[in-house]
């Protein structure tokens, strides 16, 4: 039978949906605001992983229909109202429509996969219909091109699209300035854990999301950290795949030598799962073409509990070392490490932070030539980077307000991909950040992967600007390496995670092992929505 959560009638949750698809636009919370009864009652579905989602609609207990009804319910308790997370920025009108195809399909026995049935949250960069893509930007709100090539195959693959999620606007690169997970169209999304702090960025609201249970699984995109370090700070599990292995299709872009999508989810085995789905070779993204092996691999099949044995790892000593309550938090994952089975040895990167300023010269050309190619192929209401720069000009108030877009006028002064500069950049940062960075010191003793704190805790949100703590995934962002990111504990009520660095395609491996020491350590813990002194931004 099914399972006993009320479920509000179709045309209500349908209304819901419609109403809320223009973003978040009830009053703001007090500063001291109660704790909404929805954040402390049981959810029926809270911590639950797809195999035993899909378990429970295999015995008949759950259909993809309530399920998503129940997601939706959370969504309008939790992210419109009560904490007020701003973390889904707008809701699938179709989606109870795809569940109840789903359902009809699984009672056909016809079943696609893993996700079959199983609702998916989107960043806000990525093309699905029916819904806009706007990179949070006031400029695209009305702008609704069809589904990505990695959204196509999640849908393939059985998946409801729940809806779209909140972001930095314009993935973080629009000024030196910006403020992490606030966007003009979505607001500022909300830490769950401490709703006074950052949700860190720029995939803040998929982060959030599969933190509060608003979905079971999300997409974010990475250029430089924009997966893992919202999901280590929100306490889930991020895993940035290798440049090539996701096709970027479809996807609003900063470099097409740093970026993809990846999975943000609760457990390395979803994460494994939603790779799996996702991953694979399209014509229209040259980068898929280098994919090594089979076009299809099963990632679920590397989930071994006693991964970690025999295989070494270096423990990457970087300055988030001295973050305050890091030191026992790393000493902690360390033993565990052994303890599973693994030879851990301190390790340095022979050249740490020598890529910043090449990639910092890729990532402002890039940015210029990728995001017009988009707004050509996709038919944009925009053609150029000047006209995005007029735009939020002309809308100084909305868009211009808490910071400004140095980075989108630094983009447009460049002067074109075959400037040498660029190219003499482009060169530097992947060699210096590969090679002679990560392969570097996995070489010089031999290890499978390297590990290190993914950044310190949350921040405190500000009005302007973020007090970003440092971070240990740089190097494998500018590498185009592979990043898992895994719960490990907490400082002070906040979240940190333990991140797993490789070689290129190395997913297979760092699945393995970061699986391993999720289970022996189960490190996560939901969040409490604490509300201690939030700060006015002025949001709708």
């Amino acid at each position: 039978m099914r399972l006993s959560l009320p479920i509000l009638p179709t045309c209500l949750i349908l209304l819901l949906a419609a109403l809320s698809s223009a973003g978040c636009s009830s009053p703001a919370p007090s500063a001291h605001a109660a704790e909404p009864a929805a954040a402390t009652q049981p959810f029926p579905y809270a911590e639950t992983d797809v195999a035993d989602l899909q378990a429970r609609m295999v015995a008949g207990e759950l259909d993809s229909v309530t399920l998503t009804g129940a997601y939706l319910q959370r969504i309008a308790a939790l992210d419109r109202t009560g904490p007020r997370l701003r973390a889904v920025i707008e809701l699938n009108p179709d989606a109870l429509k795809e569940a109840g195809e789903r359902d009809r399909e699984r009672r056909s026995g016809r079943l696609r996969g893993p996700l079959h049935g199983i609702p998916v949250l989107l960043k806000d960069n990525i093309n699905a219909a029916p819904m806009a893509t706007s990179a949070g930007s006031l400029a695209l709100q009305g702008f609704r091109p069809g589904d990505a090539y990695l959204v196509r195959r999640l849908r393939e693959a059985g998946a409801v699209v729940l809806g779209k999620t909140n972001l930095s606007e314009w993935a973080n690169f629009r000024d030196a300035n910006s403020v992490s997970g606030w966007s003009a169209r979505g607001g500022q999304t909300r830490n769950p854990y401490r709703l006074s702090h950052s949700p860190c960025g720029s995939s803040s609201g998929s982060a959030v999301a599969v933190a509060a249970n608003l979905g079971s699984v999300a997409i974010g995109t990475e250029t430089d950290g924009s997966i893992v370090c919202p999901a280590a700070i929100n306490g889930v599990v991020g895993l940035k795949p290798t440049v090539g292995l996701v096709s970027r299709e479809g996807i609003i872009p900063i470099s097409f030598s740093q970026d993809t999508a990846g999975p943000m989810t609760r457990s390395v085995a979803d994460a494994a799962a939603v790779l799996t789905a996702i991953a694979g070779r399209d014509a229209a993204d040259p980068a898929t073409a280098t994919t090594p092996g089979r076009a299809v691999y099963d990632y679920t099949a590397r989930l071994d509990p006693d991964g970690l044995r025999g295989k070494r790892i270096g423990l990457l000593q970087t300055p988030l070392w001295q973050y305050p309550g890091m030191a026992p938090l790393m000493q902690q994952a360390a033993a565990e490490l052994r303890r599973a089975g693994a030879v851990v040895v301190p390790v340095q990167l022979p050249n740490a932070g020598a890529w910043a300023d090449a990639e910092r010269l890729v990532l402002l050309y890039e940015f210029k030539a990728g995001l017009e190619r988009y707004f050509a192929t996709y038919h944009a209401p925009l053609r150029s980077l000047s006209e995005l720069i007029a735009f939020n000009q002309a809308n100084r108030g909305q868009e211009l307000g808490r910071f400004g877009q140095s980075l989108l006028e630094e983009a447009n002064a460049t002067p074109g991909l075959s400037d040498p500069a660029y190219i003499r950049a482009r060169s530097d940062a992947r060699r210096l950040a590969g090679p002679e960075g990560i392969d570097a010191a996995l070489a010089a003793q031999r290890l499978d992967a390297l590990v290190a704190p993914t950044t310190g805790t949350a921040w405190p949100l500000r009005s302007r600007g973020d007090d970003f703590p440092g971070e240990s995934y740089s190097v494998a962002a500018v590498a185009g390496y592979p990043s898992l990111t895994v719960p490990m504990g907490q400082i002070d009520g906040l979240p940190a995670g333990l991140l797993f660095m490789g070689t290129a395609w190395s997913e297979p491996k760092l699945i393995e092992m970061g699986y391993a020491y999720e289970q022996r350590t189960r490190a996560r813990r939901p969040p409490h929505f604490d509300t201690d002194a939030l700060i006015d931004t002025g949001d709708p």
